[in-house]
C-alpha cells in the first residue's frame, strides 16, 4: 500500500540528487525555505534524509522538489513523528519552488504556504484561507507613518539606542539574546531554544538585519534570513524579541523599520523584487506593515 501511495504521489516526477536539486534552484529561483543549504542542513541536523525529485520534459528539468516522504522537506509535520518537534523554527515560511516558467505539473506532496509565484505552476494548488503578509515597498507607507518611524528611531538613538549587524554576534551570543527577550516579550521559550546556537550557526550565512542596545543592553531582535534568486530577493522574518521594559520607545516597531529598509535598499541596488515575509498574516501588527497576499496548499 505504502509504494502503491508513493508511485501515485510522485506519478511523473523523476528521483534526482541534490546536485540536480540545487542547480535547479539557481536557475529558476526559490525561497528561503527551499534553498539547497538550508535544505541539506537542517535535515542533516533532524537525522532526516531528503529525497529529490524533478520533472522532465525530454531530457530537460522543468521543475524540483525536495521531499521528506509526502511532505516537503522541513516540514512540522515530519519533524514531530522523528521525535525532532521544535527542533528549529522557519515560521510559517514562503515557499517558493523551482520551476520553469510556463510549466504546469501536479505537486501531489503536502505543502502549505505555497507562493503566488508558482500558482499557474503547479495545477493542483488550492488557495489557503490564511493570506501571507509581505512588507509594503517604502513608497506605499503614509508620509505620517513614515514620519512617525523616524522619529521613534530618534528619540531611540537620543536615549542611548545603538543599532548592530546581527552577524556583529557570535551564534552563541545571538542565540542568548533572542532566547531571553523572546521569553520576555511573550512569555515562554522560543521555538528550537535548545538547538538555537546550532542552528543560527548553521544558517549564519543566509541571516541578515540588524538588533537594538540600549544603555549597553539588548533591547529587539529579529531572526530574519535572505536568499537571493535569479529574479527576486527573499527574506523571511521567523521571529523576535522585544524588552517590555522599554516599551516607550517602541524599540520593536524601530528595528522593524531598519530591517526592512535596510532590505528594500539593497534589493534595489540589486535591481531584483524584494519578497520580505512576515508570514502568516494573522497579527494586527503585520497590517501596518505588510500587504496581506494568497498563498496555497496542497
Amino acid at each position: 500500500m505504502l509504494n502503491r501511495l508513493r508511485w501515485f504521489r510522485e506519478k511523473g516526477w523523476t528521483p534526482i540528487d541534490a546536485a540536480t536539486y540545487s542547480a535547479a534552484w539557481q536557475r529558476f529561483g526559490g525561497s528561503v525555505a527551499t534553498h539547497p543549504l538550508v535544505i541539506e542542513r537542517l535535515a542533516s541536523l533532524a537525522n532526516i534524509p531528503v529525497r529529490y525529485l524533478g520533472w522532465f520534459a525530454g531530457a530537460e528539468l522543468q521543475a524540483a522538489l525536495p521531499t521528506w516522504g509526502r511532505f516537503l522537506a522541513l516540514s512540522k509535520d515530519v519533524l514531530k513523528p522523528y521525535g525532532q518537534r521544535g527542533l528549529f523554527d522557519l515560521g510559517n515560511a514562503e515557499i517558493i519552488l523551482p520551476a520553469a516558467s510556463g510549466v504546469c505539473v501536479p505537486l501531489r506532496h503536502k505543502a502549505r504556504y505555497v507562493s503566488v509565484l508558482n500558482a499557474a505552476q503547479f495545477s493542483t494548488l488550492r488557495e489557503q484561507p490564511e493570506g501571507l503578509a509581505l512588507a509594503r515597498e517604502p513608497e506605499e507607507y503614509s508620509k505620517k507613518f513614515r514620519y512617525n518611524q523616524r522619529r521613534e528611531q530618534r528619540l531611540l538613538e537620543e536615549a542611548g539606542g545603538i543599532v548592530r549587524p546581527m552577524l556583529e554576534l557570535t551564534a552563541a551570543e545571538q542565540a542568548r539574546i533572542y532566547a531571553d527577550l523572546f521569553k520576555r516579550r511573550w512569555g515562554f521559550e522560543a521555538t528550537g531554544n535548545e538547538h538555537l546556537q546550532e542552528v543560527f550557526a548553521l544558517l549564519r550565512e543566509f541571516m541578515t538585519g540588524s538588533l537594538i542596545y540600549l544603555n549597553e543592553e539588548p533591547v529587539a531582535i529579529q531572526i530574519l534570513y535572505r536568499v537571493e534568486s535569479p529574479k527576486w530577493i527573499s527574506v523571511e522574518y521567523i521571529n523576535g524579541g522585544v524588552d517590555p521594559q522599554n516599551r516607550e520607545f517602541s524599540p520593536g516597531s524601530v528595528l522593524s523599520y531598519i530591517n526592512t529598509q535596510q532590505a528594500w535598499s539593497e534589493a534595489r541596488a540589486l535591481g531584483k523584487p524584494l519578497r520580505y515575509s512576515f508570514g502568516r498574516a494573522d497579527r494586527e501588527y503585520k497590517d501596518r506593515w505588510c500587504n496581506r497576499v494568497a498563498v496555497y496548499q496542497s
